[in-house]
C-alpha cells in the first residue's frame, strides 16, 4: 500500500482536536466531567486521547519509514529521528516556560517531551528489531512493569499501594531524581518510570501500521486490525483486576486497554474512510496532517490567552464571562472556548457588541470591547469604548475598578 492512508490523518487530526478541547477549556471553573482525566484509578473519555496519539506515533513511523527501509542508510535515519525528537522535546519545554521564561520553575517533562521520547524509542526499534519480535516486546515489558510496581518495595516505606498517589515506585523515583517542577509537586504523571509502558502504546502502533503495510487484501488487515484490538481490551481487562486502569501510572491494564481501543478505532476509520471514501472529516484531515504544529500553536495561544501580561487582558476569560451573559451556560460556554478554531478577536468583538445590545449598561461589557479593541492596536475604537466605561453609573467595587483602569488609558 503506497499510497497515503486518509484514515490516518483524519484519525491523528480529530485526537488532536480533543486534546486541544481537553486541555484549554474556557475556564477550569467550568468543565464537564467526562472533559476530565480521572484523579486516580478509573477511566474517563479524556484518558483515552493522549494513548491514542502516542498509538498514532507507532504507526506514522512504519507508513513512513517502510517503502525506504530496504535501501535507506540507517545512521542518516538515526540522526534524523534523534533531531526531530530534540525539536519536538525543546518545543515542549518552551511551551512551558512561555510567555513568562522563568527557567527556575521550568517542567522538564509534559506531553511534547513524552511524544519525544516515544518517537525516537520507537523509531529504533523499528529500525532495529523485527517486526515479529514486537508483540513480545510489548508483552513482555508490560508484564514486567506489572511485577516491579505491584512486588518491588519502595525504599523506606515498604510494599506498594496503588490505590494511592504517593505509595507506588514511579512515585518514589520521579519525587527522588525527576528535577525542575512536576506536575502533581511530588510526582508527575509523565514522570520517568511512567514513560516505559508509554513507549509500549507506541509499540503497538508499529504493530498496526505493519498490518497496514503488509501485502494482504484491506478487508483482511481491518478484520485482522479488529482482532487484535478485541483481545488487548481482554487482557487489559484481566490485568486490571491486580494493577487498576490508570493513566497517571500508564498502568500494564491501562495500555493494553487503550491500545486494544485503538487498534479497534483504527479499523473502523480505515474502513469507513480508506475503503469507503468517507470524506466528511475535512478539518480533522487538515488537522492531522500538521499535528505537532497544530499543537503547538494551540498551546502559544493558549499562554497568550491565559495570561493578561501579553495582551493586557484574559480573552479566555472575556469570551467565557460574555457568553455566560448573554444567556449561555458556563461549562457549554467554556467548551465553546475550547472547540477550534479558537475564539479569536474578530469573534469575541462581535459577542461583546451583542452582550451590549442587551445591556448597554453594564460597564464590563463596554471594558472588555474596549480592551479588546486595544488589543487589536484599533485605539480609537478602544478609546470610545473606555468613554463610555467612564460614563456609565458603577454598581459595585469591580465596576469601580474598571473605571479606574480605563482611566489609565487617557
Amino acid at each position: 500500500m503506497n499510497k497515503r492512508l486518509l484514515s490516518i490523518d483524519v484519525l491523528r487530526g480529530m485526537t488532536l482536536i480533543f486534546m486541544i478541547i481537553v486541555n484549554t477549556p474556557g475556564s477550569w471553573d467550568y468543565v464537564y466531567a467526562p472533559l476530565l482525566h480521572a484523579d486516580w484509578n478509573g477511566l474517563t473519555p479524556t484518558d483515552y486521547i493522549f494513548p491514542n496519539f502516542l498509538f498514532i506515533v507507532g504507526v506514522s513511523i512504519v507508513l513512513s519509514l517502510h517503502n525506504r527501509k530496504s535501501d535507506f542508510n540507517k545512521n542518516q535515519v538515526m540522526k534524523k529521528i534523534i533531531w526531530r525528537a530534540l525539536k519536538i522535546y525543546f518545543v515542549g519545554l518552551f511551551l512551558w516556560v512561555f510567555p513568562d521564561f522563568d527557567i527556575e520553575n521550568i517542567r522538564w517533562t509534559g506531553v511534547l517531551q513524552r511524544i519525544s521520547f516515544v518517537f525516537l524509542f520507537c523509531g529504533f526499534i523499528y529500525l532495529f528489531i523485527e517486526k515479529k519480535y514486537f508483540i513480545y516486546l510489548s508483552f513482555i515489558t508490560l508484564i514486567l512493569y506489572w511485577v516491579i510496581m505491584l512486588y518491588v518495595p519502595i525504599p523506606g516505606i515498604g510494599q506498594p499501594d496503588l490505590s494511592v498517589p504517593e505509595l507506588n515506585l514511579a512515585h518514589y523515583i520521579d519525587n527522588k531524581y525527576l528535577p525542575g517542577v512536576m506536575w502533581q509537586e511530588t510526582w508527575d504523571p509523565e514522570g520517568i518510570l511512567t514513560t516505559i509502558p508509554s513507549i509500549i502504546t507506541g509499540v503497538f502502533g508499529l504493530i498496526a501500521g505493519s498490518i497496514l503495510v503488509s501485502k494482504t487484501n484491506i478487508k483482511d488487515k481491518i478484520i485482522k486490525l479488529f482482532s487484535i484490538g478485541l483481545i488487548l481490551v481482554f487482557v487489559g481487562d484481566f490485568f486490571s483486576w491486580s494493577f487498576p486502569v490508570n493513566k497517571n501510572l500508564w498502568s500494564t491494564s491501562y495500555t493494553f486497554l487503550m491500545a486494544g481501543m485503538s487498534f479497534m478505532l483504527t479499523a473502523a476509520f480505515t474502513y469507513l474512510i480508506d475503503v469507503n471514501g468517507y470524506k466528511k472529516f475535512k478539518m480533522s484531515q487538515v488537522f492531522g496532517t500538521n499535528s505537532i504544529f497544530t499543537y503547538v500553536l494551540a498551546g502559544l495561544l493558549t499562554s497568550i490567552f491565559y495570561s493578561d501580561r501579553v495582551l493586557g487582558v484574559e480573552l479566555n476569560s472575556l469570551f467565557v464571562d460574555t457568553l455566560i451573559n448573554i444567556g449561555i451556560f458556563p461549562k457549554l460556554a467554556s467548551l465553546i472556548y475550547a472547540t477550534p478554531p479558537k475564539g479569536s478577536y474578530e469573534k469575541a468583538v462581535e459577542l461583546f457588541k451583542k452582550a451590549i445590545e442587551i445591556n448597554f449598561n453594564e460597564i464590563r461589557h463596554h471594558f472588555w470591547l474596549a480592551n479588546t479593541y486595544k488589543a487589536q492596536g484599533q485605539n480609537s475604537l478602544a478609546k470610545k469604548q473606555f468613554r463610555i466605561v467612564l460614563s456609565l453609573k458603577p454598581k459595585n467595587k469591580k465596576d469601580k475598578d474598571m473605571q479606574n483602569e480605563s482611566r489609565k488609558y487617557f
